[in-house]
């Protein structure tokens, strides 16, 4: 397929940082439909607004929420408020991609142009945090992440190799340490490798009614 005839998959939504956040929930981008304006009934017109996406459900859940899960506007302030409140921004880190087929897969990115994340921590000084939604998969948050580093030549170290796998690095800016958690992806897509997760296997064991979205909810909430 010709380069100028692929979709160009822009990020519909600027980063939503309020002043003084302490977490950044970074991901890759919405669905297409976000960008083209073809919603679907039950879809949030706001970061990991997909009706089909787990990220607002499992926040809904650990915070006790009651967040509307329609197309509204109430829906969208629900959100918003959330995050002001809790001291939480998202910024996903790609700013477009091209595509050949028109999904929502990581994979399927080409000519990925990144958000310059380091840039931005530089400006919101009490971000320590950073929550990937998705690991070093390629073209994962992790991943595209990792690439960013070089491209500034910062040393990115582990913490633990457990799942989530968390590191850390220093801003060369400001010298601050800032911690990172690979999450495991909030989406049905990440179903299949939660199932071969040693830690979720070990908990349908013992409580064999919970589902990959429980384990999310528990995995999630240690860190938000």
């Amino acid at each position: 397929m010709q380069k100028d005839s692929l979709f160009h998959h822009v990020h519909p939504y600027a980063p939503f940082i309020p002043e003084g956040a302490t977490k950044l929930i970074v991901g890759t981008l919405p669905p297409p439909r976000f960008t083209t304006g073809e919603s679907k009934e039950g879809d949030v017109d706001f970061c990991y607004g997909s009706r089909d996406g787990q990220l607002w459900p499992i926040l809904n859940a650990i915070f006790d929420l009651d967040l509307s899960f329609e197309t509204t506007t109430e829906a969208v302030v629900q959100r918003k408020q959330f995050l002001i409140d809790r001291g939480i921004g998202i910024c996903d880190i790609v700013a477009s991609a091209k595509r050949e087929k028109i999904d929502a897969s990581d994979l399927g990115m080409q000519d990925v142009e990144l958000r310059d994340l380091i840039s931005i921590l530089g400006q919101y000084p009490n971000i320590d945090t950073l929550l990937f939604t998705g690991g070093n998969s390629k073209n994962g948050p992790e991943y595209l992440f990792r690439r960013l580093l070089k491209q500034y030549s910062i040393p990115f170290k582990i913490s633990t190799s457990e799942i989530p796998r968390i590191h850390h690095f220093s801003h060369p800016e400001t010298s601050r340490r800032i911690t990172t958690v690979s999450l495991t992806a909030p989406s049905g897509a990440a179903n299949r490798a939660v199932g071969s997760l040693l830690a979720y296997k070990e908990m349908k064991k013992r409580y064999p009614h919970r589902t990959t979205l429980d384990f999310r909810i528990e995995q999630y909430r240690s860190y938000f």
